[in-house]
């Protein structure tokens, strides 16, 4: 595992299931599929059982990484 981005309590790391919310089983293409289908931040949390601070470093990553985010995300979705 990798870490490829740092917050306090939250960090994204790089698994054999892709980018992943670090201490969870829940990648960003998890997360993308809600931010795809316009879910506020707030019930994506809900759903995923993630905290605020985890939603928000995964959508900042997301963010910050769009391009790398999206290819991945297509990939995985074919």
């Amino acid at each position: 595992m990798a870490p490829v981005s740092n917050s306090k309590t939250a960090i994204i790391i790089r698994t054999e299931w892709g980018l992943t919310i670090a201490g969870t089983r829940i990648t960003l293409y998890d997360v993308m599929d809600y931010v795809t289908a316009q879910y506020p931040p707030k019930l994506i949390g809900d759903v995923l059982n993630l905290t605020k601070k985890q939603v928000s470093a995964a959508l900042s990553y997301i963010e910050d990484n769009r391009t790398q985010v999206e290819a991945e995300y297509q990939t995985i979705l074919q």
